[in-house]
């Protein structure tokens, strides 16, 4: 009977999928209708990103404001930027009128991107994370990896060259091209993480940092490596694409390409010529044994 009382009680504190994450919508009137749509996003379809992080407290509500292009708010940050979080403050601030860039591509996305921003901060108990990781592990965990992840890598891979994680996280502060490949290549080092150590790996470290290790004390106890030998590590594995698609994409040898598509064509041609004057042939005699 003792037993059969403890697991209803902690049944009872567990929440559910439909109870978590709760959120709170503000919106001025233009923007009732997204406001509804918004609303009417079951909180269930958010709960895995609070599972794969760990962050099972449903408190505080999170706050999410709708502002418009007039609104102070979109004033203060830069045009292409669809929605940012405030994890201190449990807030989500997205800009409905605007379309969502790389990584999102729906207001439903850039919701959930920013749901794990807060989720993030509250699993490292709001302790500094770097910024390359916290938007990694936003990625990795809001969606599945998509090919325009992989096409982005590649085109960033090729016309940037090789980016140390400090580097990385500057990017984040720059222009629209820099953002685009910060998202890029901090989205490619966490799945090349999860995908060497498992997706507990960056719980594991959010719990360590929680508990007071600092960032790169709490990546090598779970990882058994360092971030700078990750990143080297995760730079070899490139090393692919880094070296040989430069030389297959340059333009020597799209035209060697082309000139010899050209031969090609021009062989066949001529032997496709060459058997039609054989058939003439071969028909012109048969006529004059006639």
């Amino acid at each position: 009977m003792y037993w059969f009382a403890l697991f209803l009680w902690l049944g009872w504190l567990q929440p559910s999928a439909s109870e978590f994450p709760k959120f709170e919508i503000e919106a001025p009137p233009e923007l009732a209708a997204v406001r509804a749509r918004l609303e009417s996003i079951p909180p269930s379809r958010f709960a895995d990103i609070a599972e794969f992080l760990g962050v099972m407290d449903p408190r505080p509500a999170i706050q999410v404001l709708l502002a418009t292009e007039a609104s102070d708010l979109a004033r203060e940050v830069a045009p292409w930027i669809s929605g940012f979080a405030v994890g201190e403050s449990n807030l989500i601030v997205i800009f409905p009128s605007r379309s969502p860039g790389y990584p999102d591509n729906t207001l439903e996305d850039v919701l959930r991107h920013e749901v794990a921003h807060i989720l993030i901060w509250r699993a490292s108990a709001g302790r500094p994370v770097p910024r390359w990781f916290n938007e990694g592990v936003a990625m990795e965990v809001e969606r599945a990896r998509r090919f325009q992840d992989q096409t982005q890598l590649l085109y960033h891979l090729v016309t940037g060259g090789r980016t140390d994680l400090e580097h990385l996280d500057r990017l984040f502060s720059g222009s629209q091209n820099d953002q685009t490949r910060a998202y890029a290549l901090a989205g490619a080092f966490v799945h090349d993480l999860v995908q060497e150590h498992g997706r507990a790996a960056y719980r594991e470290i959010l719990m360590r940092i929680r508990r007071g290790s600092p960032f790169d004390i709490a990546f090598a106890d779970v990882t058994g490596i360092t971030p700078s030998h990750a990143e080297s590590l995760f730079w070899d594995r490139q090393r692919i694409w880094t070296s040989w698609l430069p030389i297959v994409t340059s333009s020597a040898t799209l035209w060697l390409a082309v000139t010899t598509l050209a031969l090609v064509a021009i062989y066949v041609r001529r032997r496709r010529n060459r058997e039609i004057e054989e058939q003439w042939a071969k028909e012109e005699e048969s006529d004059a044994d006639e």
